[in-house]
C-alpha cells in the first residue's frame, strides 16, 4: 500500500503552493493530501489556523506522515484533533517569525513567535529551506526565552537545535531547458528583472536608489516590476515608475498570471534584480537565475549561501557597477542546478519515506 502523507499549508501562498504541487508531482507512488487555506488575514490566518483546520474530515484519516509548513499551529492542531497524535510530523520551515526587517507591524508578533516555538516542539522533525533561515530561528528562540520572566525550561534551544534539516525547495527542471537570450546586453540593451512582491519588506527604497543611480549612467536598459502587487501600490513604487517612464526605460509592470508568459520574460532578460530585507530562499530569484538571469543581489539574508560574492552587492552604487559589468561580459550567470528537482529528488525522497529520517 502506499504511504499516505497529509500536507498541510495554513497559509498557502505562492512559494508554499509550488513546494507542495512539486513535491505531489514528484512523487507519484505516495498517496498525499492537501489541506490548504487561503493566503489572507495574516495575523487570523497564523492563530487562527487550527481551529479553522481542526474539524475538517481529512485530518481525521489515518496517514503515516504530516508534512506541515511552520506556519501550521500544530500544539494545538494536535490537541484538537487527536488522530494526528503519534504520526510521525515534519514541519516545514519556509520562513520564520523572527527574521522579519524593522517597520513591519509588530503587532502580536511575540505570540506569533511563541506559537512558532509550540509547534516546533511538538513536531519530530524540523526541515529547512536555508541554513539562513534555521539559523535565525535557533538565535531568535534563544533570544526571545531569555527576556521571558520565568518558569522556561532550560535547553530548549538546544533541543530544537538536535538535528534540524536543511533542504530547500527544488526548481522545477523546465526552467534549466528554456532557451535564455543570447542577445549581447551591450547591443540589445539590458534587460533586467525585479520580481518580487511589491512591499516594504522586499526593499523598495533601496529598489528606487539602485533605479536613480542607474538612470545616471550610459547603461541602455529596460527595468520590468513584476511581482505581486495589492489594492494599494506603495507610493515609493509610484516614483519608481514614474523615474523610469521618463527615462523611457520601464518594461512590463505587475503580476503576471500566466506562467508561460512569465518564464518566456525571464529568458529574455539579462539580470535579475533583488533589494529584498526579507528573504528566506529567494524563489523568484533561483527561478530567473535558473533560466538564465545572472542574479544582483544584496550581501545578505540567505543569498551569500546561494551565490558566490560576484553576485553580492552591499550598496546602490555596488549594484550598478556589477550591472556595467554584466553589460561588458565581464561576468557570467550562476549555477544553481544543485537546487533542481533532479537534484533535490534524494534528500526529498529520503525525508518522505522514512519515519526516522
Amino acid at each position: 500500500m502506499d504511504k499516505r502523507i497529509l500536507i498541510i499549508s495554513p497559509y498557502d501562498a505562492l512559494s508554499h503552493r509550488y513546494w507542495h504541487q512539486g513535491i505531489v508531482r514528484e512523487f507519484p507512488n505516495f498517496a498525499f493530501e492537501v489541506v490548504a487555506l487561503p493566503p489572507r488575514y495574516f495575523s487570523w490566518r497564523h492563530r487562527g489556523n487550527s481551529l479553522s483546520l481542526a474539524f475538517d474530515p481529512l485530518l481525521a484519516q489515518p496517514y503515516d506522515l504530516v508534512l506541515a509548513t511552520s506556519m501550521t499551529d500544530l500544539s494545538a492542531l494536535k490537541g484538537m484533533q487527536p488522530k494526528l497524535v503519534g504520526v510521525p510530523t515534519i514541519l516545514y520551515f519556509h520562513e520564520n517569525q523572527f527574521a522579519y526587517p524593522p517597520g513591519r507591524n509588530d503587532e502580536g508578533a511575540v505570540e506569533r513567535q511563541i506559537t512558532s516555538i509550540y509547534s516546533a516542539l511538538a513536531a519530530d522533525h524540523l526541515v529547512f529551506n536555508s541554513a539562513y533561515n534555521r539559523d535565525t530561528f535557533l538565535s531568535g528562540t534563544k533570544a526571545l526565552l531569555a527576556r521571558m520572566p520565568d518558569h522556561v525550561p532550560h535547553g530548549i534551544v538546544e533541543k530544537l537545535g538536535e538535528n534540524p534539516h536543511v533542504v530547500p525547495v527544488p526548481l522545477d527542471d523546465d526552467l534549466f531547458r528554456m532557451d535564455a537570450t543570447g542577445n549581447p546586453p551591450e547591443l540589445e540593451g539590458l534587460s533586467i528583472v525585479w520580481n518580487h512582491r511589491w512591499e516594504y519588506d522586499k526593499g523598495l527604497s533601496a529598489l528606487h536608489d539602485i533605479v536613480t543611480t542607474l538612470i545616471d549612467t550610459e547603461i541602455n536598459f529596460t527595468l520590468h516590476l513584476i511581482g505581486q502587487q495589492f489594492r494599494d501600490v506603495p507610493e515609493i513604487m509610484t516614483r519608481v515608475m514614474d523615474l523610469l517612464k521618463d527615462h523611457g526605460s520601464l518594461g512590463q509592470t505587475g503580476f503576471i498570471t500566466s506562467r508561460p508568459e512569465y518564464l518566456d520574460l525571464l529568458a529574455r532578460s539579462h539580470i535579475v534584480l533583488s533589494t529584498a530585507l526579507h528573504e528566506f530562499q529567494g524563489l523568484a530569484v533561483l527561478e530567473a537565475v535558473a533560466a538564465g538571469c545572472i542574479p544582483v543581489v544584496p550581501d545578505r539574508l540567505a543569498y551569500p549561501e546561494l551565490f558566490t560574492p560576484e553576485f553580492l552587492y552591499k550598496t546602490p552604487g555596488d549594484a550598478v557597477a556589477l550591472m556595467r559589468q554584466i553589460t561588458h561580459g565581464e561576468i557570467a550567470s550562476a549555477d544553481v542546478s544543485r537546487l533542481s528537482w533532479q537534484t533535490q529528488h534524494q534528500a526529498w525522497s529520503e525525508l518522505l519515506k522514512s519515519s526516522s529520517i
